[in-house]
């Protein structure tokens, strides 16, 4: 069995002594009455093939609808969800206006088992949390480069 991969760009800037962390949330009827878990870092699954940093700033792109942002990324690792993907971030400090995110659709049946297909955004929402905040409603594996980012030197 393949083990299924992505990868991401978590930005994160300072405001004032805070730390805050860019997350978006899941797009889709699953995830559209949730606010715990269902936040998550801006990253889709990329074929083996594929470097893990192109995937990263490649699916920045289509989730956000921007170009990923320049400056010295910083390799936040992997980690494993408990779906079994395999997830490898990296942080890059930025700023970026949430208002200005034109998220990237994905088509699905909806509602189940109805014949009819939808368009549902791949991130409904975008924001800027502190990290503690952050940490109460991200993917739990995801707490993880929280984690990471918090004990480097930025």
């Amino acid at each position: 069995m393949t083990v299924r991969r992505s990868a991401g760009l978590l930005l994160f800037r300072r405001a004032g002594t805070r730390l805050e962390v860019l997350l978006g949330h899941m797009g889709g009827p699953y995830f559209a009455r949730k606010d715990a878990g269902a936040w998550t870092v801006p990253k889709g699954e990329y074929a083996p093939d594929e470097p893990a940093w192109e995937a990263a700033r490649r699916e920045f792109r289509e989730e956000l609808g921007l170009d990923p942002p320049d400056g010295e990324a910083i390799a936040l690792g992997e980690v494993r969800q408990t779906n079994g993907k395999i997830v490898t971030v990296w942080a890059i400090e930025a700023d970026l206006d949430p208002g200005a995110v034109v998220p990237g659709t994905f088509t699905m049946e909806w509602p189940p088992r109805s014949g009819r297909q939808r368009e549902f955004p791949e991130l409904d929402r975008v924001a800027w949390f502190g990290v503690e905040a952050a940490r109460a409603v991200i993917v739990t594996a995801q707490a993880a480069f929280l984690d990471r980012l918090a004990e480097h030197p930025v």
